[in-house]
């Protein structure tokens, strides 16, 4: 649960201060106390007051008018420079209770970006002076004030980096407006140093150059702190918030600690209580899947005519509540409730072909009725539609401890068809489970259990119906395709395979946490292996516009299908394949980038047709209506090496194959990015990269325009709802493509080559 803080300005502190009831309180017990009263979990405090600022200034900012000795001050400074230390009456909090639960909040008048070189670094060594007391009393986490000068946006990221090498444990959280950069650039209460470094003649405070988002700003930090797990973000939503949401979906896949909410980001509704307008409103409701704490700063201003201070708080605890991420986890059945403490967590893929699963494994799989639900509706339509009269054989590949078989029988009592199930099975502890089932349950009436490996062993007669769940969460990624190669020998060549198809699909995806994870192993074949994740605190980069080319595909794409059974396959006297070759596939696929973004990796999802409408899908757009609250697949995560910085409007191309040799099966994936550029500034063939002209636009609105055409759709073979469906812009003609190129600007390694790293043995 996010934990509601109330901030405490200097000016705040200083009426407490003057209150005549303290006795042995100091000003910040007071504020914790009187917070806590109405509600609030803790405070949030400056660290130091204003006499610290006089003093740093008069040290280290040289006065034009000022008739003092400047070699005297100087001597003072570089003594303080040798030895960096508080006077008591500079602090707001100086005693270990005091820090106990509370926030502090760095001095925000520090340039770490200042243009002046000795303003930056002086300004570095009272931050570090700052923290250092901070860590001496004992907290957790401090809130550093944002960049003001985008021109020197490196120099305040490696005077952080510095502070987290040099101050162990705590951690640094930057606070940073969610949106519209020029309310940062022009900060008031942190405006350039009109005054020149009383080392320098070089004037401080040029006026920022960039209109860099703060997004931008924030990412160029945290990638020359390295991804410091304790590099966290103070989300500050003063500013008006974007009318995209796809902006704000950024943050998503960053780690947000807290927001900062002012109370004059809230309106008065009609009885004059304080409530957030809609964006704002809706951005909460999503960000609270984070779960970041929420630090409430003007409360006490009396702003709004009803509610008090305690209004504002309850009120977004009221969001918190109706929030859809927190209301699914504390719904009973949903994949959200399920997978509590397995969000963003890395699991390895299981190898079902050379393990033997675990019994615990089989139980937590056998705990999702939406699966098996499925699959029995899917027995049941194919027993009712199945043309031939008499008995009807099924066999269940794979059978496990046997929850097939029991919905299978299910079925077939439905449908009132006379038939049989044979169950087959490797795994010898799981053959047990099966016999005792047999005997206690099904009888040899109805089924008759065989052991052994379905691409070997041979079953006693043809069957009509081959059942098995031997999906994974890309589909093909538990050797399914190579499984029911064998299987399918005793499948008539009329019989029916459930599933009878399933589809992998891609998406790039940013993810902060996901990065922090697979780096932490520290191993290079950690950042080359697919892995089985909750997806959780992520941003899927990718939209579903044509983009600038009008090439580009949906959000999430598709990058193969296997189809059971194989109608054109060679096979060995025994019914076997020759090869694995024809289960080798490869996708190339073009995505468009909206807004900027740091690429992490990709997700992959699949969906499967089991026979007929009926099928299971973790497609997001779909699997609300395919196969919802589904619990037995988390989608599958495709990590990068090193993060790829993707421009606003860009396209990626990925790269995605699957292959295989006679002991294993491996993914390799890479990626490239492309920017369009106008074709008459390309002078140099270097950097004429025709793969995808683009087209112009109609008007005379930029060249960088969104190309109006046609959509083709594409929709789900389990699906025929409008509203599902996607846009694809075709290509233009020809004849339109002229005036702007793509200029390659990045790429990733080749991941995983020849299976070096990761693969799935056969």
């Amino acid at each position: 649960m996010p934990a509601f803080c109330s901030h405490y300005s200097l000016e705040d502190i200083a009426e407490l201060s003057q209150r005549d009831d303290l006795g042995e309180e100091t000003p910040v017990l007071r504020a914790t106390s009187d917070a806590r009263t109405v509600g609030y979990d803790t405070v949030c405090v400056p660290l130091t007051n204003e006499k610290w600022k006089a003093r740093w200034r008069e040290l280290c900012i040289l006065n034009p008018d000022e008739s003092t000795d400047k070699l005297v001050i100087e001597q003072r400074a570089e003594a303080w420079r040798s030895k960096p230390a508080f006077f008591r009456n500079e602090l707001i909090v100086s005693r270990l209770d005091e820090a106990e639960c509370l926030i502090p909040l760095i001095s925000d008048w520090l340039e770490l970006d200042a243009s002046d070189d000795w303003v930056r670094h002086d300004a570095e060594i009272a931050l570090q002076q700052e923290l250092s007391f901070a860590s001496y009393l004992n907290v957790q986490c401090a809130i550093l004030p944002p960049p003001s000068n985008r021109t020197q946006v490196g120099s305040y990221a490696r005077a952080i980096n510095a502070c987290l090498a040099s101050i162990p444990f705590m951690e640094l959280s930057i606070r940073v407006p969610i949106y519209d950069p020029t309310s940062v650039l022009s900060s008031p209460s942190r405006s350039p140093s009109p005054v020149e470094s009383r080392r320098s003649s070089v004037s401080g405070g040029t006026p920022p150059e960039s209109n860099m988002t703060t997004w931008e700003m924030w990412d160029t930090i945290r990638t020359i702190c390295g991804y410091n797990p304790r590099l966290t973000l103070a989300l500050d939503l003063t500013p008006p918030l974007p009318l995209s949401s796809t902006v704000l979906d950024q943050w998503s896949a960053e780690p947000v600690r807290h927001l900062w909410l002012p109370a004059s980001a809230f309106i008065a509704n009609a009885k004059g209580y304080p409530v957030l307008p809609k964006g704002t409103q809706s951005f909460i409701r999503d960000i609270m899947k984070l779960q970041p704490n929420v630090i409430l700063s003007g409360t006490r201003a009396k702003k709004h005519a009803r509610g008090g201070e305690a209004a504002y708080a309850q009120y977004v605890r009221h969001l918190e509540k109706t929030s859809p991420a927190v209301k699914a986890a504390q719904t009973a059945g949903t994949v959200e409730n399920f997978a509590q403490g397995y969000q963003d967590y890395l699991q390895a893929p299981l190898q079902p072909l050379m393990d033997n699963l675990q019994s615990i494994t089989y139980q937590t799989f056998e705990q999702d009725p939406v699966k098996y639900r499925n699959y029995e509706e899917a027995i049941f339509l194919a027993l009712s539609e199945w043309p031939n009269p008499g008995r009807v054989t099924l066999c269940v590949a794979g059978a496990g401890r046997g929850p097939l078989v029991a919905r299978a029988l299910k079925a077939i009592e439905r449908s009132k068809r006379e038939a049989f199930v044979y169950a087959v099975e490797k795994n010898p502890n799981a053959y047990v489970t099966l016999q005792e089932r047999h005997r206690d349950e099904w009888g040899d009436e109805k089924v008759r259990l065989l052991y052994g490996d379905m691409r070997t062993m041979e079953v006693p007669e043809m069957v009509d119906i081959l059942i098995s769940e031997l999906l994974g969460s890309f589909g093909d990624n538990e050797l399914s395709p190579e499984c029911l190669d064998g299987a399918s020998r005793f499948l008539r060549s009329d019989g029916i395979s459930i599933p009878s198809s399933y589809t992998a699909y891609v998406a790039p995806l940013s993810s902060s946490k996901l990065y922090h994870e697979t780096r932490a192993m520290k191993d290079l074949k950690a950042m080359e292996t697919p892995y089985v994740v909750m997806l959780h605190a992520i941003n899927i980069l990718s939209d579903n516009g044509g983009g600038i080319s009008g090439t580009c595909g949906p959000r999430i794409q598709e990058c193969w299908e296997f189809e059971h059974p194989r109608k054109d396959a060679a096979l060995t006297e025994q019914g076997l394949p020759l090869t694995n070759s024809h289960n080798v596939r490869s996708a190339k696929l073009t995505f468009h980038i909206p807004n900027a973004g740091v690429l992490h990796g990709f997700a992959g999802y699949f969906e499967a047709v089991l026979y007929g409408h009926i099928g299971l899908s973790i497609h997001p757009d779909r699997m609300a209506q395919i196969s919802k609250d589904m619990l037995s697949w988390f989608p599958l995560f495709f990590p990068l090496k090193d993060p790829l910085y993707l421009p606003a409007d860009s396209e990626l191309t990925v790269s995605i194959w699957r292959l295989t040799d006679a002991r294993k099966v491996w993914y390799e994936w890479y990626a490239e990015a492309f920017l369009p550029v106008p074709s008459s500034s390309v002078h140099s063939p270097i950097w004429r990269d025709t793969l995808s002209p683009m087209s112009p636009s109609g008007d005379s609105s930029s060249f960088l325009s969104p190309v109006v055409s046609t959509p083709t759709i594409v929709t789900s073979p389990l699906l025929d709802v409008p509203q599902l469906t996607l846009e694809v812009h075709p290509q233009q003609p020809d004849r339109q493509k002229e005036g702007v190129s793509l200029v390659k600007i990045s790429q990733t390694a080749l991941h995983n080559p020849g299976g070096q790293s990761s693969w799935i043995g056969l």
